[in-house]
């Protein structure tokens, strides 16, 4: 579920409108995300695809030692 979905929806935002530095905020959650295998969730660190985000370093264009 996207953002404009959420909105929609459910008539409200799914951030509010005046954030605050250095406060955690927690965008709305699908009901039922998309999950991966428990063993290939184990490897990643967590079952949900969109939580899955790796770090490549330099192969992304970052330093070389990174």
């Amino acid at each position: 579920m996207d953002i404009k979905t959420i909105k929609e929806s459910y008539g409200i935002k799914p951030l509010p409108d005046d954030t605050t530095e250095a406060m955690a905020y927690v965008p709305f959650q699908p009901y039922a995300p998309e999950t991966c295998k428990a063993v290939l969730g184990y490897e990643n660190g967590t079952l949900f695809r969109a939580l899955h985000k790796p770090f490549y370093g330099s192969r992304c264009g970052g330093a070389d030692n990174d």
